[in-house]
């Protein structure tokens, strides 16, 4: 759930912040991709309340207040410490990346989905997951993924939730 703070919009930010890629015959990182980890990438919320802000400093006013820990975020750009993410919805903005956890969740979307005991759509159904459930990603094969949703272990179609690129391998 998202808690709307301001309407302030920030869309230039970027460009007034001098973030030119460094020298790197000087040794210097790029600060716009400060850790060196792939962008776009998806991440989850480390903390149950979370200051989403209009630029990559602690100054930026506030946005939107994010409430629910470990939900998936996908960070699409960096700065130095900062991360500016977007979520399921494409809300955007500015956290610090301590506020982030490498870890990796999905949310589902759309309807009720189905959690299979094998990644098969004849397979037995495990439970049920309303949308906006929050979960664990474990990993995908092909189409399908294992996941962990409220104490249940099993496979979901990868259409059925928001948190993975198409076709990305995770292990």
């Amino acid at each position: 759930m998202l808690v709307r703070r301001s309407v302030l919009a920030a869309l230039a930010l970027i460009a007034g912040l001098g973030m030119a890629p460094g020298n790197a015959a000087e040794g210097r990182k790029d600060p716009t991709h400060a850790s060196g980890l792939p962008i776009p990438r998806f991440v989850t919320l480390r903390f149950g309340e979370i200051n989403l802000r209009s630029g990559p400093n602690g100054n930026y006013p506030i946005e939107w207040v994010f409430t629910r820990k470990d939900m998936p975020v996908e960070i699409i750009q960096e700065f130095d410490t900062w991360r500016r993410i977007r979520d399921w919805e494409g809300a955007e903005g500015w956290v610090h990346q301590s506020a982030l956890s490498g870890r990796r969740g999905i949310l589902t979307t759309g309807q009720t989905r189905m959690l299979y005991d094998a990644p098969r759509a004849d397979s037995a159904v495990v439970a049920r997951a309303e949308p906006g459930v929050i979960g664990s990603l474990k990993k995908c094969r092909d189409d399908w993924c294992e996941v962990e949703l409220k104490g249940y272990r099993g496979w979901m179609k990868r259409g059925d939730f928001w948190g993975t690129y198409p076709g990305e391998k995770i292990d």
